[in-house]
């Protein structure tokens, strides 16, 4: 079954809209390489025009607001998030270290291990 949050940009309008905004952000960055001779500012004025354009053209469409409003519902929903405090982030963390060190001694030991089975007991080196 298909995924009913997919959307797809149907009307001619939208897609004629999200082309513009393509190449209005285009149009900044060729307008940037051919200014090559101008100064930073106005390469930069160039580049920072066409790529806003082009951004607020395509944050019109449908697709657009959609995106507008799902960042707004995002938002929302990292502010209701409990963020852990600093000595249980502390503590977190220090177990995290405990654990990886506790595993890294456990996998030296099986290393060791399995390196004198092979070698020294089943081969006989030294």
């Amino acid at each position: 079954m298909a995924n009913p949050s997919v959307e797809t940009v149907n009307t001619s309008s939208d897609k004629l809209m999200l082309i513009a905004g393509v190449l209005l952000v285009l149009a900044g960055f060729v307008g940037f390489f051919w200014l090559g001779g101008q100064e930073w500012y106005v390469r930069g004025a160039a580049l920072a025009v066409g790529v806003i354009a082009g951004v607020v053209v395509g944050l019109l469409s449908t697709p657009g607001k959609g995106f507008i409003a799902f960042a707004k519902d995002s938002y929302k929903e990292v502010r209701k998030v409990v963020w852990p405090t600093r000595k249980e982030a502390t503590q977190t963390t220090l177990v995290v270290f405990g654990f990886v060190f506790v595993m890294a001694v456990f996998l030296w030991i099986s290393d060791k291990s399995i390196e004198w089975v092979i070698f020294s007991a089943i081969l006989g080196w030294k």
